[in-house]
C-alpha cells in the first residue's frame, strides 16, 4: 500500500478534469472531482467534507489547509450522489480500478479499436468509471463537455466512438430523437433502474444495452444485467437485501470510521439497502430499496414495480411513487405523475384502472399528484425524500 499520498481536488471544465484526473494517477495521487458548475457554497461544504490536500481548478494548483492525506493505494474519493440528505466520501482503491476495469473488459469484450465516449459527470462515479475502465483496457476517450443530443448522436461517425455510458434518461431522450444508438458497440446505462419500455425501444432500433448496477461505494457497476463482473460476490442477506464484496468495494467512507464499520456485515459483506431477487438463470434483479417499500394493509408494495406499470401509460410522461401515513392502510400508495398533457391530465381513476392490468390491488396508488417534473439525481435517481409528505 506505501506511504500516504495527497488527495486532489479538480474542479474545472468535463475535458480538461478528464487529462487531469489521469495525470494525477500518473504521478501516484488520488482524486476527488467537483462539479464546476455547482454554487460556490455547495463547493465550500463539498471541500469541508471531504478535505482534500490539493485544489486544482482553473487558477492552477494549490496546497489546502487543513487537508488530510489518503492512504496508499487510494484512487479516487466520490461524494455519494444526494439521495440521502449528508452525502459521504467514499474512498476508491487503485486494485478496486483495476479489478472494475478488468470486470469490465472481460464482460463486454474488449477490441483494440473500441473508444469510450464520456458524456456523464466525473464528479459522479459513473463518469469517473469510465476513465478507469479505458485506463485499463487501454481503449481510447472522447470526453464532451456536457450531454448533447446531436453531438451524442453523431459520434460514432466523427469520432468513432464505439461504447457509452448513459443513465437512462439520456437514452430515452436519444430514441426519441431518433438517434442511431445502433451504431454504438454498447450501450451501458446505469445509475437509475432501466424501465423495460426503453431498453425494449433501444433493442427494437438495434441498439445493444447492457444494464449495470452498482453503487459509488463499488466503483459503479459491479454487476451487468444482473451477472456480477469477475472478482464480484454478490448474495442475498436477511429480507433479501443485496450485498456486495469484492477489490471494487471502497475501503472506507471517508473520515467516518462508525459509518464505515455500519456499512458492512461482520463477514465483510458491503450492505446495498437494496432489494433483490434471484432470478432462475441466476442472475440477480434489483426490486427496490428497502427504505422505499411502501406497507399498505400489511402488504409490501414495491414503488419501483408500481412506477414500471404505470410508466407505460400513454398519458402518463413521468411517475414516481411513495407511501404516506394513513390511518387505516398505516400507509398508502401515492403516485407523483408528470402527465404528458398537462390540458388534459389523467385522473386517479383512469391511473387505477391502467394500473389494475398488472398489479394487485394494493399496489395501486389511492392518491394522484400531478406535477411539472420528478426531482431526480443527476444520475436519474428519484429524490423521494422531497416527495413523501410529513409524518
Amino acid at each position: 500500500m506505501g506511504s500516504d499520498a495527497a488527495l486532489v481536488a479538480i474542479i474545472l471544465p468535463r475535458p480538461s478534469a478528464a487529462a487531469a484526473v489521469a495525470a494525477a494517477w500518473d504521478a501516484g495521487e488520488a482524486v476527488t472531482v467537483l462539479d464546476p458548475a455547482a454554487p460556490p457554497a455547495v463547493r465550500a461544504r463539498l471541500l469541508d467534507l471531504l478535505r482534500p490536500t490539493h485544489l486544482l481548478d482553473e487558477d492552477g494548483r494549490r496546497d489546502l489547509p487543513g487537508g488530510v492525506a489518503v492512504a496508499g493505494g487510494t484512487a479516487a474519493v466520490v461524494a455519494t450522489s444526494g439521495t440521502t440528505a449528508t452525502p459521504k466520501g467514499v474512498e476508491l482503491t487503485l486494485s478496486g480500478l483495476e479489478a472494475m476495469g478488468a470486470g469490465f473488459a472481460g464482460a463486454l469484450g474488449a477490441p483494440a479499436a473500441d473508444r469510450w465516449l464520456v458524456c456523464l459527470p466525473l464528479h459522479h462515479v459513473a463518469g469517473l468509471a469510465i476513465l478507469a475502465r479505458a485506463r485499463v483496457s487501454g481503449a481510447g476517450l472522447v470526453v464532451h463537455a456536457g450531454f448533447d443530443i446531436d453531438a451524442v448522436a453523431s459520434s460514432p461517425a466523427a469520432e468513432r466512438t464505439t461504447l457509452v455510458s448513459l443513465v437512462p434518461t439520456m437514452l430515452h431522450r436519444l430514441l426519441a430523437a431518433d438517434a442511431p444508438m445502433h451504431t454504438f458497440r454498447r450501450i451501458v446505462t446505469g445509475g437509475a433502474p432501466l424501465p423495460p419500455a426503453v431498453r425494449a425501444r433501444a433493442t427494437s432500433a438495434g441498439a445493444v444495452v447492457v444494464d449495470a448496477y452498482g453503487l459509488s461505494e463499488t466503483w459503479g457497476g459491479i454487476m451487468l444485467d444482473g451477472v456480477p463482473i469477475a472478482g464480484a460476490g454478490v448474495m442475498l442477506g436477511d429480507q433479501a437485501e443485496v450485498l456486495l464484496r469484492g477489490p471494487m468495494v471502497m475501503r472506507a467512507y471517508r473520515l467516518r470510521p462508525d459509518e464505515t464499520v455500519a456499512a458492512f456485515t461482520p463477514h465483510g459483506w458491503l450492505r446495498t439497502g437494496d432489494v433483490g431477487v434471484q432470478d432462475p438463470d441466476g442472475s440477480v434483479r434489483i426490486v427496490d430499496r428497502r427504505k422505499d417499500l411502501v406497507i399498505s394493509g400489511g402488504v409490501n408494495v414495491s414503488p419501483r414495480a408500481v412506477e414500471e406499470a404505470l410508466a407505460d401509460h400513454p398519458e402518463i410522461d413521468d411517475v414516481a411513487v411513495v407511501g404516506a401515513p394513513d390511518e387505516e392502510w398505516g400507509e398508502r400508495v401515492v403516485a407523483y405523475v408528470v402527465p404528458r398533457d398537462p390540458r388534459a391530465p389523467v385522473t386517479l381513476a383512469d391511473v387505477r384502472a391502467f394500473g389494475g392490468e398488472h398489479l394487485g390491488a394494493p399496489h395501486l396508488p389511492r392518491e394522484l399528484v400531478l406535477v411539472d417534473t420528478i426531482p431526480r439525481t443527476a444520475g436519474g435517481k428519484i429524490l423521494r425524500r422531497e416527495l413523501r409528505a410529513p409524518a
